[in-house]
């Protein structure tokens, strides 16, 4: 049928995009001024704006306020045009309450490609390929800046990541990892893919979540085809959405375990002086992680329900001691994941030390290049994570996130630190399924932090809150590298995450919550 055609999907995601463009923009009352250190704007359009009571005045920083709102002298476009009037080329007018142009351009994209993340009329890859072609074409970056993050380190890091995976597979200590679980779990489907995914989730926490949702899908891989388990069937879903889901929520155990806490703790201590220790965050997120883990594969397990015909192999034969290939793999693995949990001493960024791994893994005869290029899924580590950080830096610049921080946030002010927990939860939740959680992060902090000083509450509260709620960027495969390495292999579709998604997300910030709320009370912190 033609409702149900490719082309009539990509017609309506262009008309989702074309009624956001044609709906009314919000102007706003108030205006960013920077660069302006003698206030010559100020004085400019001193008969239409005046100066917010909220503005700082710091390092020719300042809001202005329009006297007048809903008048043409009230508009961003009118400051600007002063600014060129003036010919102070490096005064610059951001909006604080409204919608900029550009920004309202951005959320068109946005409606746009979350429609073709989710229903997929053409494949994921050549959407992703679209950010940033959209970005420039709808003038919202420019070449460069669209560009550029498809090689983001991060983008290096999840290549890393997914070259030990197949490093593993060579040497076969994926079959060995199957073997041993195997031998706890039977045949029993749902049992193996309860315990690798929980016993890989908790491990996500000092490995990286990434990493350790590249090893188990590897390992459960082979089984899967051994037992006939078909790309599609509600069994296979279950199997592929339960690890990246468990990974995602153990990465919030310790810093290490995704790059979101590290950035929180990086903002706290860069705003507040306050400085959150690697055993401090176990002690306050390892909780949470513990948790959440088994409870996200509960829900999986509710959403798609496994076949009980599945059977999987059953090995007869010991495996046998360890051969000096799976050794060297291991000690040149163990050697990388080392330095990625002592970054911290020696500085050197994930992307550098794993690229040395993959160097030595070829240059040890682990790997050859033909099994990175035939093995790699090259359009998933490229295309679509470079483009799920394409997309979240330009919600950053565009000016749509602020817009929405500063909407939302104000609604949740003078409510106690579990009104504001929970609102910040929520909206970093939702807003990391559209920018790197990492971005999220680094976006949100800024804004909540000043408003905890504000109340009396802690920062140290909202920091550990944001690193572990934009944990749940469970909605979209561009959410987190979890999602996306799952995705790779093709035995879910875009929608089906979607779907379970919809259900864990508030199920897990509610366990979130209620852990917070009383294992904070019992150490203390609240």
């Amino acid at each position: 049928m033609f409702f149900k055609s490719n082309g009539f999907k990509l017609c309506v995601g262009i008309l989702l995009g074309v009624i956001v463009m044609v709906l009314p923009r919000p102007e706003g009352t108030q205006f960013k001024i920077s660069g302006d250190v003698q206030q010559t704007l100020s004085a400019a359009v001193g008969s239409y704006f005046q100066l917010s009571a909220e503005t700082s005045q710091k390092n020719g920083t300042y809001i202005l306020e329009a006297k007048n709102p809903g008048t043409p002298e009230a508009t961003g476009d009118f400051l600007k045009a002063q600014v060129e009037n003036i010919g102070a080329e490096s005064i610059k007018v951001d909006y604080v309450d409204g919608l900029s142009p550009t920004a309202k351009r951005f959320l068109a994209i946005l409606v746009v490609l979350i429609f073709l993340f989710v229903v997929e009329p053409i494949p994921l890859e050549i959407t992703a390929i679209c950010i940033g072609v959209f970005l420039v074409v709808m003038g919202v970056a420019t070449p460069k800046e669209a560009w550029a993050p498809y090689m983001h380190p991060v983008v290096i890091f999840i290549m890393c990541c997914l070259i030990f995976a197949i490093a593993l597979d060579e040497a076969g200590l994926t079959k060995r990892l199957g073997y041993f679980i195997i031998k706890k779990a039977g045949n029993n489907v749902t049992r193996f893919t309860f315990i690798i995914s929980i016993g890989l989730g908790w491990a996500s926490g000092v490995m990286h979540d990434a990493a350790a949702c590249a090893i188990g899908i590897v390992t459960m891989l082979p089984m899967m085809r051994a037992a006939g388990i078909e790309p599609g069937s509600k069994t296979a879903k279950f199997m592929m959405l339960s690890l990246p889901f468990a990974c995602s929520c153990g990465g919030m155990g310790t810093l290490i375990g995704g790059g979101r806490c590290m950035v929180a703790a990086a903002f706290l201590k860069e705003y507040t002086g306050l400085e959150i220790t690697f055993f401090e965050w176990i002690m306050y997120a390892m909780p949470a992680a513990i948790v959440t883990v088994p409870a996200a594969v509960g829900i999986v397990y509710l959403v798609f329900r496994p076949n009980p015909k599945y059977k999987l192999p059953i090995f007869d034969e010991e495996i046998g001691p360890m051969k000096p290939l799976e050794l060297k793999t291991l000690v040149i693995i163990g050697l990388t994941f080392s330095l990625w949990l002592t970054k911290g001493l020696h500085g050197i960024d994930y992307s550098i030390t794993g690229m040395l791994g993959v160097t030595a893994l070829v240059l040890f005869g682990v790997l050859k290049w033909e099994h990175i290029n035939d093995n790699l899924e090259w359009g998933t580590a490229l295309f679509i994570f470079g483009g799920g950080i394409s997309l979240g830096l330009a919600m950053g610049y565009s000016g749509a996130a602020d817009y929405f921080a500063n909407l939302f946030f104000p609604l949740i002010q003078g409510k106690g630190w579990l009104v504001l927990f929970i609102g910040m939860g929520v909206f970093g939740a939702l807003v990391t399924n559209a920018m790197a959680n990492v971005a999220a992060a680094a976006l949100i902090l800024p804004i909540v932090i000043p408003m905890a000083q504000m109340e009396g509450i802690d920062p140290t509260i909202l920091a550990l809150g944001l690193g572990m709620c934009t944990s749940f960027a469970l909605l979209l495969v561009i959410g987190c590298p979890p999602n996306a390495i799952s995705y790779s292999y093709r035995y879910f579709k875009a929608s089906d995450l979607t779907k379970a998604g919809l259900v864990a997300t508030p199920l897990l910030l509610t366990i979130v919550v209620i852990v917070a709320a009383v294992w904070w009370k019992i150490i203390g912190l609240v």
